[in-house]
């Protein structure tokens, strides 16, 4: 079912209706075989790049859509209602494009933006490791200084697009302590950088994540973003939007639950009616409606304030929470709508509560976003 959306200007539909074509004809058609499969979609986020829905929050300047982020979340939901695997990996694309975009000297900017958001080099972002998810202050891999640059040493964990990503927004260690973290744009093919096997994940198996080790590997001085030990600054700054872009995935991963669940209450019957007509069952489905359309309502709220240039960060954890945990009730709730059927991979509910799952636990578990909140109600 096509979302009936309030978008701000007639050039934001157009961009909406192209979004919808092509993600019906290149993600939905695909999906299926992918996933199952666990193999990557290979020429599938340069076609994405070609048609400018990798660099769409970034300046016309650099290649970008200079699009505000209400309408470019809007995005990642139609996408994410077709293949969430794609949808995140292109919201942690943009998420790696910001310490470029926002830290970087005119010069990195000139060399790298342009190919980043034209998908000639999708990124990765490489902030957590094996010891370190939450705690991103506990960092332990290494940069150290050299005569041409850094020396890194370390090993970092759960890249999306670990492997296939064109670079990576890698923040390491420079000096200790909280203020000793320092971030790179560093090149996907290095010397000295290799991947672990990809997870073995319970859903969103099209795209890799895997660890990465550094061992000995040399970046140039250039390669630095910002100033040596700005990196957590950085890392934060990103993730606020990054919130975001997951709570439009999950919010889309639940509209596609809830329009799998519906039209199968509207085929199936019992007792001489369509299921859909029993109470029990009807109401149900407005439960999930409403959360749908809640989820949504939060994410666009806090994109509202972005794009106004206000405070935004306890209003991202509000849409984090909200968009992931109703995606995981509606993705559960289509499954028992479906009964048997919703169980069996002859239909994809099973797939889209698979999906959910991980929603509510990267870019900060849902228990980090309620500590979040509280403190700010607390301040």
């Amino acid at each position: 079912m096509a979302v009936d959306r309030l978008l701000p200007t007639e050039e934001a539909e157009d961009l909406l209706a192209l979004v919808r074509d092509l993600a019906d004809r290149e993600l939905a058609t695909r999906v299926e075989e992918h996933e199952s499969t666990e193999t990557y979609p290979e020429g599938l986020f340069a076609t994405l790049g070609k048609a400018g829905l990798l660099g769409l929050p970034y300046p016309e300047e650099f290649g970008g859509g200079d699009q505000p982020y209400e309408v470019y979340l809007q995005v990642l939901e139609e996408l994410a209602a077709r293949w969430a695997a794609v949808a995140v990996a292109t919201s942690v694309h943009t998420l790696a494009c910001h310490p470029l975009n926002s830290y970087g000297t005119e010069a990195q900017k000139e060399r790298w933006l342009p190919a980043a958001l034209a998908g000639e080099l999708v990124g990765g972002y490489s902030l957590s490791e094996p010891q370190a998810g939450s705690d991103a202050g506990s960092l332990a891999c290494k940069a150290q200084r050299t005569d041409e640059g850094f020396r890194i040493t370390g090993t970092k964990a759960w890249i999306t697009h670990g492997g296939k990503a064109g670079f990576y927004a890698l923040f390491a260690r420079t000096a200790p302590g909280s203020g000793g973290v320092s971030c790179f744009l560093a090149p996907g093919a290095t010397e000295g950088l290799s991947f672990g096997a990809p997870e073995k994940k319970m859903g969103l198996q099209g795209i890799p994540t895997c660890a990465a080790y550094w061992d000995g590997a040399e970046l140039d001085a250039d390669r630095l973003i910002g100033t040596e030990g700005q990196g957590l600054q950085i890392a934060f700054s990103a993730l606020d939007s990054g919130r975001l872009g997951i709570a439009a995935c999950a919010t889309g991963v639940a509209q596609a639950a809830l329009d799998a669940a519906v039209a199968y209450a509207n085929e199936r019957t019992t007792f001489g009616r369509k299921i859909i007509d029993h109470q029990g069952l009807g109401f149900l489905l407005a439960d999930m409606a409403a959360a749908v359309d809640s989820a949504r309502a939060t994410y666009l709220d806090a994109a509202r304030r972005r794009d106004a240039g206000r405070p935004f960060g306890r209003q991202a954890s509000v849409a984090k929470l909200v968009a992931t945990d109703a995606a995981m009730k509606v993705t559960t709730d289509a499954v028992q709508v479906l009964g048997g059927y919703g169980y069996t991979r002859d239909f994809p509910v099973e797939r889209y509560m698979r999906e959910a799952k991980i929603m509510q636990i990267f870019e900060g578990t849902n228990q980090i976003q309620r500590l979040v909140i509280s403190r700010g109600l607390g301040r």
